[in-house]
């Protein structure tokens, strides 16, 4: 990165913007800079707004550590800027962030390369509030959100299709429901590292998510080593089909009634959550990794794809 062993790198930690998971970016952030802190760097937080390209250009970073999710700082907006500026800049590059923001198009590279997928479709959000677009039980979310925002499940005893929120995009993704277990996997560089198996109290969605106690992680997850290796083998697989850099976290679904034919990859978050207490954080640590080493990985890990 062109600085002398006595110089530490300057590093600017990219969070909060527009989306609607502005609040899990601050916070994750805060927790990134405060641990780039504790390891050496130089850092300089930034709250992602329309004056992002101008503060940048003054700054000077010679890292940029992006804590941002959800759209624009996820789907490869940011990442384009950054190309144009030639900053070196954490996680995946322009055409793997946009690739796997997008569910449907991710969903297709998947499929394309063996990966198992539940069945979707993109429809408009007027014709799901219409008719049952699939036979329930079956899922809405919106195609380009992380997450879990805008989830809503139709089971079999639903009386009709969903009534959508206003905020809703025109056009949603309809997806085939897979029963089961939540499990997720990490991958660091070329490594998958663990299998978690996340506990709620019904739906895994944003509150759950987030929000104190909302859920429980066991690692490593409690599961046959069948499905433990599939894990493993499919959250590389899906990180390498999209050309993922730095780390990224695949989640799934698991019906045990049906053995390893019962594993499906729900989706790859390639700007995965960031605090000590996060999925990617805790299987770092199966590593051997403190929450600072991991965040010093990720800047030495940076790139620019220009």
């Amino acid at each position: 990165m062109g600085q002398s062993s006595e110089t530490p790198p300057k590093v600017a930690v990219l969070m909060g913007g527009p989306s609607a998971e502005r609040e899990v970016s601050l916070s994750s952030g805060r927790e990134c800079a405060a641990a780039l802190r504790g390891e050496g760097f130089e850092v300089v937080e930034l709250d992602a707004g329309p004056d992002l390209y101008a503060r940048l250009q003054e700054i000077k970073p010679d890292v940029v550590f992006n804590a941002l999710h959800g759209r624009w700082g996820e789907d490869g907006c940011v990442q384009g800027m950054l190309e144009w500026l030639g900053l070196p800049y954490t996680h995946s590059g322009v055409l793997a962030s946009a690739l796997a923001m997008d569910k449907q198009r991710s969903k297709e590279a998947f499929r394309a390369a063996g990966l198992p997928v539940a069945d979707s479709v993109i429809v408009e959000k007027h014709l799901v509030e219409e008719s049952h677009v699939l036979d329930p039980p079956y899922v809405v979310k919106p195609n380009s959100e992380g997450s879990s925002v805008g989830i809503y499940i139709v089971h079999e005893a639903a009386n009709g299709p969903p009534k959508l929120e206003p905020h809703m995009p025109a056009e949603v993704m309809v997806e085939t429901y897979v029963p089961g277990r939540e499990l997720t996997t990490t991958v660091v560089g070329d490594k998958p590292v663990s299998v978690t198996e996340i506990f709620v109290d019904g739906w895994y969605d944003y509150e759950a998510k987030y929000a104190p106690g909302g859920s429980r992680h066991e690692i490593p997850a409690n599961i046959p080593q069948d499905i433990f290796d599939l894990c493993l083998d499919y959250a590389l697989r899906a990180h390498q089909v999209l050309g993922c850099r730095g780390a990224s976290r695949t989640d799934f679904r698991w019906d045990e009634a049906r053995g390893a034919a019962g594993l499906y990859l729900l989706e790859t978050n390639t700007q995965p959550g960031m605090t000590p207490t996060s999925l990617v954080p805790e299987q770092a640590g199966e590593l051997g990794m403190t929450f600072g080493q991991l965040c010093a990985w990720m800047v030495e890990d940076a790139s620019c794809h220009r």
